[in-house]
């Protein structure tokens, strides 16, 4: 199954009012970056355990590790989880960043180093999201 076949049906298979607004993110993620590298990961490991929620990914950078080695990653996710949805912003050095210069503005929303969390679009301010979601797809 493709990329974009895996992410439509695991946005389709999310309860409404849910789906509708991961319809939405997804579509206004894509309309900032509109030639991205699409990933879909199931939360699963090497060995099929469960170990996060499924997420969408969008763009791609290159994680460096303390070993010297190095693999490709997105560059911004969106997870639906039990409560709500997440938004993924990876890659950031400065693990208060987000949350200085995004939360307060943001809304009724969890930000971590790099995640947002919020139970609905209505609870938070789209156009500071989608001013996180851009900062996520500049170049690190």
């Amino acid at each position: 199954m493709s990329v974009r076949n895996q992410i439509n049906e695991y946005i389709t298979s999310q309860p409404e009012p849910k789906r509708g607004e991961m319809q939405v993110l997804h579509g206004a993620i894509l309309k900032l970056k509109p030639k991205c590298k699409l990933w879909f990961l199931d939360g699963k490991n090497d060995e099929g355990k469960v170990v996060s929620n499924p997420n969408i990914g969008y763009g791609a950078y290159t994680i460096k590790y303390a070993d010297g080695s190095s693999r490709e990653f997105y560059q911004v996710g969106l997870s639906a989880n039990t409560s709500g949805i997440s938004i993924y912003v990876m890659g950031i050095e400065d693990k208060k960043y987000l949350a200085e210069t995004f939360g307060k503005k943001l809304g009724k929303a969890s930000v971590t180093g790099y995640c947002m969390r919020f139970k609905s679009l209505k609870d938070i301010n789209i156009d500071v999201l989608e001013a996180a979601i851009a900062f996520g797809f500049e170049p690190r």
